[in-house]
């Protein structure tokens, strides 16, 4: 597989309104079983001066991977970030697949606790915890 190709299955998210993500995007999705695996290729403007992810990057695609979770567990009502706790494991670099792996811990009718992993194939790259409020209808 080439460093621009998208793994089997994946397809593109819409970016919609928000701006923000359609500049570091795209992003893309698979579902797997009743839930989804999220990724992105590592492009040259996503890497920091040490030529490696930049840090900013990687928790702005787990809160877009975190958020999208919500979303969809909620009934595409709308949602914000309370809270978004990131670390650090290993470096992403130009070329790499990064692969986003949510999970929904607990939810109530007013927050919803999640967190997932951001992986190179089995190696980890950020591990990332947080929680959601419902914020009402889409």
């Amino acid at each position: 597989m080439s460093a621009h190709e998208i793994p089997p299955g994946f397809e593109a998210i819409p970016a919609n309104a928000d701006r923000y993500s359609a500049g570091i995007g795209p992003f893309y999705r698979k579902q797997v079983g009743d839930g989804w695996v999220y990724g992105f290729r590592v492009e040259e403007r996503h890497l920091n001066s040490n030529k490696v992810v930049h840090g900013g990057c990687l928790m702005s695609y787990a809160d877009e991977m975190l958020g999208i979770t919500v979303h969809t567990v909620i009934g595409q009502r709308r949602c914000a970030t309370i809270t978004l706790n990131n670390e650090f494991v290993s470096a992403g670099r130009l070329g790499d697949w990064i692969e986003g792996h949510p999970e929904v811990v607990r939810g109530t009718r007013s927050v919803v606790f999640v967190r997932g992993r951001l992986m190179v194939g089995d190696r980890v790259v950020l591990a990332a915890s947080g929680i959601w409020t419902v914020l009402g209808e889409a």
